[in-house]
């Protein structure tokens, strides 16, 4: 269903803190026309804790509008509160998203049993695929294997965008979720390692500013050209560090930035980078071959 390089979308701001929907339509369509196979908006990587819901809805709108079907879009509609997880849900289906991208709920510290209900209420409410998105180091809790076999068994609920980056886990998770459930690497480090695992493909952050690469890596892959994936995959592993030396999306939108697509800014809490990270995430860009 959703397989390839699907790129975790920053949200371009200015420098008063707004959305800067010129540059975030444009750089959605720059992104299609790089050779990315989907678009997230409203991930983590798109600062979704510090969107309003207005805000939220509204990028996810854009990435539909400039889409144009082009490529399938996964709306980001996770949340603690499962009510307004159902209310960000129902808000993607009624734009035009494919499916939606619901995170494990940060923060309350749910039992497997309350992510299970929590999933499966929204699965319930609204009829569009949903990939369930596992990130202990941001939410806490880690669901297990067990409970994503059950959730999986609801036809609403369709794959997992794994960030444990545990490389036994989506063994584990191929066998007791069956063939059709559609397992996608979290981290741009483990793209192919996953792939071997089982997975077809990566929600990457990398993507934003070397779209091309991660794409022809990921197309290389599924071709099963495969020593030419892991070419790519290891010139881009600098740069998969550089943007990883500070909290994302920092990293990432200040190399954006030394595109032209956007301005580095982040809301805060999140800080402007230090002077050290600049530099290393410059100079990963320029050994990759991003900068002249």
């Amino acid at each position: 269903m959703f397989k390839g390089s699907l790129v975790a979308l920053i949200t371009p701001m200015r420098a008063d803190g707004s959305v800067d929907e010129k540059a975030y339509a444009e750089f959605v369509d720059w992104q299609i026309k790089e050779g990315t196979h989907g678009l997230i908006p409203v991930g983590t990587t798109g600062e979704s804790p510090t969107l309003s819901h207005h805000e939220h809805k509204r990028v996810v709108e854009i990435a539909i509008e400039v889409s144009a079907g082009r490529v399938p879009i996964i709306a980001g509609a996770g949340s603690n509160s499962t009510a307004e997880a159902i209310e960000l849900a129902r808000h993607a289906k009624e734009a035009g998203a494919d499916a939606t991208l619901v995170v494990t709920p940060y923060y309350n510290k749910p039992t497997q049993e309350g992510m299970f209900l929590h999933f499966s209420a929204i699965a319930d409410a609204v009829d569009i695929p949903m990939i369930i998105y596992n990130i202990p180091p941001r939410s806490v809790v880690d669901m297990s294997v067990e409970t994503m076999a059950r959730l999986a068994k609801h036809k609403n609920i369709v794959g997992v965008k794994d960030a444990t980056a545990n490389l036994v886990r989506p063994l584990h998770t191929k066998l007791a979720c069956g063939d059709d459930f559609c397992m996608l690497s979290g981290e741009d480090h483990t793209a192919l390692s996953f792939n071997a695992a089982g997975g077809v493909g990566c929600i990457s952050v990398t993507a934003n500013v070397a779209p091309r690469l991660c794409s022809d890596m990921q197309t290389a892959w599924m071709e099963g050209r495969h020593a030419d994936a892991m070419a790519i995959q290891y010139r881009l592993v600098p740069l998969h560090d550089a943007l990883f030396s500070e909290t994302s999306p920092g990293p990432v939108k200040f190399a954006a930035s030394l595109l032209g697509k956007t301005s580095e800014h982040c809301r805060l809490p999140l800080a402007p980078l230090m002077a050290p990270t600049r530099e290393r995430v410059k100079a990963a860009m320029t050994a990759v071959g991003l900068l002249n």
